[in-house]
This record gives structure tokens, C-alpha cells and sequence, in this order.
């Protein structure tokens, strides 16, 4: 596997702050993300090798960067952590940053205060841009993260391409949100959603699951009933209703694809 480092840094000081952050061609927001994060002692990219200007703009910043080819984010995380050098890390996507309130709220717990040695992380909100506002509905707010952790004292796990900390230790939250803008158009929403739903049936064929027509389809109704109305995607306007749509098409891709059997071609 490829990897490279290069530093425009001094490494930081034990018990000081890492912001981390892992891109591949992440040019559209990664100035913000890197931004939002100059108040840690390090910035940390770990990039898996990009062709746009991710890069370069990462250097801008003065962040550390490891190339690496994309193993799965388990085990990219992994590496990264293992190159941390500081106590404490804020880990934050190539296309969120963090709004005034929870950097503040950061810097106020880990630069002014004292966290007990018992404490293993912080949870944050999440606040995601779709189509036309930011949700407030449709099990997207408040989207709680533990983002703010010590750097061995989390467990990173995977469920397809999503993945998550869970703490290894007690935990408390913090003030204002990660803002978060995950697709730029519709269609790069219908890319992302072509590849997790792949990912998903590939995942359901794995453990033995069945598919097919009937339960794509009673999949995707209980899909849109679930985002519009019982996570009251209703109440987020048009975006509430088109992302129960979108869901449920996700829903019905995912299962109609568990029993597909190679090519269309004869």
C-alpha cells in the first residue's frame, strides 16, 4: 500500500490537540473544515490520493499529511490514530467544519479547563445542509457524534461505508454543532446513493439475507413511512419529503440488488 508523509508542522506537544480530518478530492470545503480547526496544536490529513487541489490546500494550512491509498475507513482510521501525537483529537469530515459555538465550546473544555482523566470524549451535534435548508427533521438533527476524544480511548467501527466512535469511557457534550454539506447536487446524492446501496446488498448477501421484488418494495414503503412520518420529514418542506424518497429508492435498490446474478448481458 502507498504511503508518504510530509509536515509543515513541528509535531505537537503530549496532551495538546489534533485536528484530523481523512480526503480524497475533498477541494469544496476543506478550506473551511481546515480552518474551523486552526486553534489545535496540529492538523492532521490523511489523503487517499487525491487529484484535485486537496493537497495543496491542505499545506496552505500547515497540516501534516499522509498519503495513503483507501483501505476502508476502519483501518484508515486506525493508521491515522496511530500517527496522532497529541492527547486529545477533533475529528471532523472533509465537507463539514465546526460552527463559532462548538469551537468555542472546545477550546473552553480541553485549552481552559481541566477534563477529568476518567473522560474519553465528547458528543457534538450535527447540523446537514439537503436541497434547500438545514434539516431539522427526518432523523438528521440533532445527528450525535463523538468527534472530540482521546486519541486511545474510542473504538472506530464500520457498517458499510459509514462509520462511527463509540467512547471507552464517560462522556459528555458540548454546545453548537459540525455543519455538514454532504452532497453538492442531486446527482452526486444519486452517486453516493448507487454505491451505499451496492455496499448494503452486498453486506445482506454476506450474512444469508434474501431479497427480491417483495421485499424491496415493503422495504421501501416502510422506509419513506419511517423518514416522513415518524421522524417528521413532513416538517422539513419539500427536503423532507424528497429525502423520504430518496430513501426509499435507496431501500428498494438495496434489496432488488441482494439476489441480482452478474451481468444484464446474455
Amino acid at each position: 500500500m502507498h504511503s508518504s508523509d510530509t509536515s509543515g508542522r513541528r509535531p505537537s506537544a503530549s496532551g495538546g490537540i489534533t485536528g484530523l480530518v481523512l480526503t480524497y478530492n475533498g477541494e469544496r470545503l476543506l478550506d473551511r473544515c481546515l480552518r474551523s480547526l486552526a486553534f489545535c496544536d496540529e492538523l492532521l490529513v490523511v489523503d487517499s490520493l487525491s487529484s484535485d487541489r486537496t493537497v495543496e490546500i491542505a499545506e496552505q494550512h500547515g497540516a501534516r499529511i499522509i498519503k495513503r491509498a483507501w483501505p476502508g475507513p476502519v483501518d484508515q482510521f486506525r493508521h491515522a490514530l496511530d500517527n496522532v501525537q497529541t492527547e486529545w483529537v477533533v475529528s471532523l469530515d472533509q465537507d463539514e467544519y465546526l460552527d463559532d459555538t462548538l469551537r468555542r465550546d472546545i477550546q473552553d473544555a480541553l485549552l481552559h479547563g481541566t477534563p477529568p482523566e476518567s473522560l474519553a470524549g465528547y458528543w457534538v451535534n450535527r447540523r446537514s445542509f439537503y436541497f434547500n435548508r438545514f434539516m431539522k427533521h427526518s432523523g438528521w438533527y440533532p445527528d450525535r457524534l463523538l468527534r472530540v476524544f482521546r486519541t486511545h480511548r474510542m473504538d472506530v467501527s464500520a457498517s458499510g461505508a459509514h462509520y462511527r466512535f463509540s467512547p471507552k469511557g464517560e462522556t459528555k457534550r458540548l454546545l453548537g454543532d459540525i455543519v455538514h454539506y454532504p452532497y453538492r447536487n442531486f446527482a452526486e446524492h444519486m452517486d453516493k446513493m448507487n454505491s451505499y446501496a451496492q455496499q448494503g446488498a452486498d453486506a445482506l448477501r454476506a450474512k444469508g439475507r434474501k431479497g427480491g421484488l417483495v421485499r424491496a418494495i415493503a422495504h421501501a414503503k416502510v422506509r419513506f413511512f419511517k423518514l416522513y412520518l415518524l421522524k417528521l420529514g413532513l416538517l422539513d418542506g419539500r427536503a423532507g419529503f424528497i429525502n423520504a424518497c430518496a430513501g426509499a429508492y435507496y431501500a428498494f435498490q438495496k434489496y432488488i440488488r441482494v439476489e441480482e446474478d452478474g451481468h444484464w448481458e446474455p
